[in-house]
């Protein structure tokens, strides 16, 4: 390992750290080794990850030092945060200066960045088609990333900003399609009819930042746009009825109705859903197919999703 560049991982044990750890290790020939970085070494989650080569070390972001001395040597870093551990904006804002802190102190010299737009620049707070939220956010989850953005270049970390999108996983809990009453099953979304919904693996967001490691300066202060497919409602519905052999059709939830449904972050997620519709050729048009298959030519369409996944899907 000792020859091996090594890359910081934050979040290690979640979704998309945890992908971004697994690509670097599934590939012996990279040239790099992983640092997982993770507030509990004996989960095992961690445990998994140190099986597999990766070095575990103890880090939380309340804890400053500890991402410090996580970061002290590495040559890169993998950095996510997690707005749903709060759910609040200027908490994931006071995380992300602690990365930006740490990576600059340890002279790292390529940073991924998980991030997202921030919806403000296409929708401004006085736009009265949604929700203010958290006094000054449309989609806090989404603008607080991408208003923190600045930090990196500020500070001068060399940074590669990688936008994500919805995760195809969400159809294998709380938005998969539901038997409704009349039996059929049905996909409730709150999205217009017509309006595209971009998706990804999540696997797919470590599997493409492994690849914008190895493509090194070149994506330095690059922005990219990850998603796997673009497809309206009606065509997820489509894809699910023909891998799970029954009718599926797609009932399109309005966003006021959605943001009043008793459920955890129903604003959040119904101004989320509001930004994919209103915006959802300037959306999809940042992410060209084309150019991330070039990148990660294992990118998965939503049709290889549900060709592994389709197992998952609970018809209830």
């Amino acid at each position: 390992m000792s020859d091996q560049r090594i890359i910081a991982v934050t979040g290690a044990t979640g979704s998309q750290g945890g992908g971004a750890a697994r690509a670097i290790l599934a590939d012996p020939e990279s040239g790099f080794a992983v640092r997982a970085l993770t507030r509990n070494p004996d989960s095992p989650a961690a445990r998994e990850l140190a099986a597999l080569g990766a070095e575990v070390v103890q880090a939380d972001f309340y804890d400053e030092p500890s991402v410090h001395k996580a970061f002290d040597g590495a040559y890169g870093a993998f950095l996510v945060t997690n707005f749903w551990a709060h759910g609040s904006a200027a908490k994931e804002i006071e995380e992300i200066e602690v990365l930006v802190r740490a990576a600059k102190a340890a002279g790292l010299k390529h940073v991924v960045w998980s991030t997202l737009e921030d919806t403000r620049e296409l929708l401004p707070l006085d736009d009265e088609r949604m929700p203010v939220l958290q006094d000054e956010y449309n989609v806090p989850h989404f603008d607080a990333k991408g208003e923190a953005n600045e930090l990196f270049r500020q500070a001068g970390v060399p940074t590669t900003f990688l936008n994500t999108t919805f995760f195809f996983q969400g159809f294998l809990d709380a938005v998969g399609p539901q038997r409704g009453e009349d039996g059929v099953l049905t996909l409730s979304l709150p999205i217009e009819e017509g309006k595209l919904l971009s998706g990804v693996d999540v696997e797919d967001i470590g599997r493409t930042a492994l690849a914008l490691f190895k493509g090194g300066e070149r994506y330095i202060g690059e922005t990219v746009g990850l998603a796997g497919d673009h497809l309206t409602g009606a065509q997820y519905a489509a894809k699910f009825e023909a891998v799970l052999g029954e009718p599926v059709r797609f009932q399109s939830v309005p966003y006021d109705v959605f943001r009043s449904l008793d459920i955890p972050a129903a604003d959040e997620l119904g101004n989320m859903f509001q930004y994919y519709g209103d915006f959802d050729q300037e959306f999809t048009g940042a992410r060209d197919l084309d150019k991330v298959r070039e990148l990660n030519p294992a990118l998965k369409s939503f049709d290889a999703w549900l060709a592994d996944n389709s197992s998952k899907i609970k018809k209830s």
